[in-house]
């Protein structure tokens, strides 16, 4: 199991706040948790280039330790894991826009995508443990050994100490 030193890493009251949420999925959200969050290309997309994945990955680490903790992240050829905790007073919903829409634009601006890029609905899931915390940071760091077996160095995957 690989070490990540967080704080917080988890939320264990699970009563105090909690509102749920729904466009197609529900977006269960809590003051002081952390998240899972998954988003997808839109159906018609092609898979990210690599320069691509570049500018993905440094639009997820713009706000990290101003807005949020990016605690890990991989950018795949066709979507995106992240945990963060959003400091408080930031929405998660308004993180998980900023990462879309900014890297949506640059995206078509910069490498001649057209129309949609990313699915309009994100996954996101409220960590709950720090056993789940380290479940699902091994789950996002290993994403391309699962995808690609044999790959042995990934660019785009890291975790940040603080």
């Amino acid at each position: 199991m690989m070490t990540i030193i967080v704080s917080p890493c988890y939320y264990d009251n699970m009563d105090d706040g909690l509102t749920v949420t729904h466009r197609k999925l529900p977006h269960w959200r809590l003051a002081g948790a952390t998240y899972l969050i998954t988003f997808c290309l839109a159906e018609h997309q092609p898979p990210l280039a690599p320069e691509e994945r570049t500018l993905v990955e440094s639009n997820l680490k713009h706000f990290h330790n101003e807005r949020y903790h990016l605690l890990a992240h991989v950018v795949m050829d066709d979507h995106v894991h992240a945990i963060a905790y959003p400091f408080p007073g930031v929405e998660l919903s308004s993180i998980t826009h900023g990462w879309k829409s900014f890297s949506a634009n640059r995206l078509q601006r910069l490498f001649n995508r057209k129309g949609q890029i990313w699915m309009r609905e994100s996954h996101d899931r409220i960590i709950r443990s720090e056993r789940d915390c380290y479940e699902k940071a091994e789950y996002v760091m290993t994403n391309p050994q699962r995808r690609w077996p044999g790959i042995k160095d990934y660019r785009w995957v890291g975790w940040m100490q603080k």
